[in-house]
């Protein structure tokens, strides 16, 4: 069985990856982090072939080389049943372990809050680079959305949010639009002057794309001084939060239990006091029996314990994994 009681747990998001290695009594033997994890672009295999330095060297800081028993993976754009299928076989095409599962990474955030013993059941909402939820019921049901952008319905994340700040300080700047201080500080963010300015920095790649992120906190900071436009996209967000957590508990029947809503990703795990109390306000009024807490630990934590799952651990074994992260 390779490395007999361990394991690979691996949460790959957009922007990084994590890897580490586990024993089924919940020691930490290794990790490593890399870059993001991006099949819909670079296609399964090139994908997956950024998981293997990482999961080289976490077995080197134990000093073994592999196979280990099982391979617990959350990776982000794993968002249909057919594409966690091609993941499970490119991983299990590796030989980095006896045995692979693979979910969408929604739910590493989701069984990092839950409890590690009796029913689990609740609903995760993961607003980060992107927006994501999944949900597990009574007897194994789920919930999940394809959460593949604007075509499956997808509203928010921290990217999204960026651009409708500049959508909306664009049109402000130019007449179209309603006045906004977004105008004035989206662009002082990057040292210029005007809309205009930031507008064909973007647009030439003089500032490049992976720094739009930069633009949610100000459109935050913007929100929280009173701009009007600011707080409605803000409060938009917080009613797509919502939403998504409402529709999740509805499908699996938890309505009118008391259920744990897992909120996570940076935009959530910040705390934004707009954004925050606003979609607990939401979740009272649409799901009262719900549970919201914010997650903050490290995703990967949440398919570590996925493992321990497997192999039937026992709660010193959980104790000790969670204490390992903090």
């Amino acid at each position: 069985m390779g490395l007999t009681g361990t394991a690979l747990a691996v949460d790959a998001g957009n922007s990084k990856t994590d890897v580490a290695l586990v024993t089924a009594d919940g020691r930490l033997l290794g990790t490593a982090r890399g870059g993001g994890f991006q099949p819909s672009v670079a296609g399964p295999r090139r994908a997956v072939d950024v998981l293997a330095p990482l999961v080289t060297g976490v077995l080197a800081q134990a000093g073994a080389s592999g196979p280990v028993g099982h391979l617990s993976a959350c990776l982000a754009n794993a968002d249909l049943p057919v594409e966690e299928v091609g993941l499970t076989a490119e991983i299990a095409r590796r030989g980095w372990a006896d045995t692979v599962t693979v979910a969408n990474d929604t739910f590493a955030l989701l069984r990092a809050g839950l409890a590690d013993a009796g029913t689990q059941t609740g609903v995760a909402v993961v607003c980060g680079a992107g927006i994501n939820c999944a949900g597990l019921g009574r007897h194994g049901a789920t919930a999940r959305f394809p959460s593949l952008g604007r075509i499956s319905g997808d509203w928010g994340g921290g990217s999204h949010l960026a651009d409708e700040a500049l959508w909306c300080a664009a049109r402000a700047e130019d007449g179209r639009g309603e006045p906004t201080d977004l105008v004035r500080a989206l662009p002082a963010h990057f040292g210029l002057a005007t809309m205009l300015a930031l507008i064909e920095a973007l647009h030439l790649r003089r500032i490049p794309d992976r720094r739009r992120h930069e633009l949610t906190p100000v459109l935050f900071g913007v929100a929280a001084a009173g701009d009007p436009v600011a707080r409605a996209i803000v409060a938009r967000q917080a009613e797509e939060v919502a939403l998504l957590a409402a529709v999740a508990l509805e499908r699996l029947g938890l309505l009118t239990e008391p259920t744990p809503v897992i909120l996570g990703g940076g935009v959530l795990a910040a705390r934004h006091p707009l954004l925050h109390d606003r979609l607990t306000q939401l979740l009272a009024e649409r799901a009262p029996m719900a549970v919201p807490q914010v997650v903050t630990a490290p995703p990967v934590l949440g398919a570590a314990l996925y493992a321990l799952d497997r192999a039937g651990a026992g709660p010193d074994a959980y104790e000790r994994l969670r204490e390992a992260w903090g």
